[in-house]
């Protein structure tokens, strides 16, 4: 898959691959959940790609109950757009995907933020297990003091984030509020699995969660202490910071507090598909297609989400 292949030109053949991605059994009725029970409705009154269930006797396209669903956008864009998302490290913003695309900033927004949020994990498992390090790291992500208006009040607009990432493997990240032993730990023993090993820097508010796991390390960061022993350290979390925030700063410019978390997906969805895990662009995008299912994202008013 590249930008010059027919299914980011041709809506026929971009629709005819999100079936077979999505459908590798057969067409899957979003009504009933029958597998392989439908007709394909070929008459000239029927849209392309129109099928009828012959359990349920509902109709439905690919795109019923996905995060695609009643957009006028047409499907061969979606899937361009699928793409240039999850192929570009930093992220790419929705100007550029605007532009690319010929359609408006309004209409890329939109479709960006459905995207992300089929990025996003479906009941995730948690990361690590026996034998296995899970790294913990805690940034902040937003604008800087000394940029603000000399009249502003208050402090600066940074938010809190708070990721995992399993060694050789995914990574997952949360916007708290603020970081404190009350508000790590039901992300530390949820996200991640009590028999793994957790490796953090020395801050105080993970020794009582870190008591919960199978064993716990930490580095002092104050005393100049990156790495000990070879395999202790928080190298790993850190250096998904620094794609997140390049990202972040070089790309987006600015995330607003109520969108950060779907900024999150993307960056962890990315990162938990690398090319290190032998998963290029191609596969990284149809993982993303695959997600699309169950997430119609829509909004009420601004900065608002809704499922419908």
């Amino acid at each position: 898959m590249n930008l010059t292949d027919p299914i980011f030109t041709d809506a026929d053949k971009a629709r005819a691959h999100l079936e077979q991605t999505r459908w590798p059994h057969g067409p899957v009725c979003p009504h009933c959940g029958v597998v392989n029970e439908a007709t394909e409705m070929k008459g000239r009154a029927h849209r392309a790609g129109l099928y009828q269930c012959n359990a349920c006797r509902d109709q439905f396209t690919i795109t019923v109950g996905t995060v695609f669903e009643r957009s006028k956008v047409p499907l061969n864009k979606w899937l361009l757009a699928t793409y240039l998302m999850s192929s570009s490290k930093k992220g790419i913003s929705a100007h550029q995907i605007g532009r690319t695309l010929g359609v408006t900033y309004k209409t890329a927004w939109f479709m960006c933020h459905r995207i992300r949020e089929a990025m996003t994990e479906n009941n995730p498992a948690p990361l690590g297990g026996p034998d296995r390090t899970v790294e913990v790291d805690e940034t902040y992500v937003g604008g800087k003091e000394k940029n603000k208006h000399s009249k502003a009040r208050g402090k600066s607009p940074k938010h809190a984030v708070v990721t995992l990432v399993e060694r050789d493997g995914r990574a997952r990240s949360f916007h708290v509020a603020n970081v404190t032993t009350k508000t790590l730990r039901p992300i530390l023993v949820t996200a991640a699995h009590r028999s793994s090993h957790l490796m953090t820097d020395g801050a105080k508010f993970y020794i009582r969660p870190g008591e919960e796991f199978a064993s716990h390390s930490a580095v002092d960061h104050i005393r100049g202490e990156y790495v000990r022993d070879g395999h202790k350290h928080s190298n790993t979390a850190e250096n998904f910071f620094s794609i997140l925030k390049r990202g972040i700063i070089g790309t987006f410019h600015h995330v607003s507090e109520a969108h950060l978390k779907r900024y999150l997906a993307e960056f962890d969805f990315r990162y938990s598909n690398r090319v290190g895990l032998g998963i290029n662009d191609t596969m990284r995008t149809d993982e993303a297609l695959r997600g699309i299912g169950g997430k119609r994202l829509m909004y009420r008013r601004a900065g608002e989400a809704a499922y419908a």
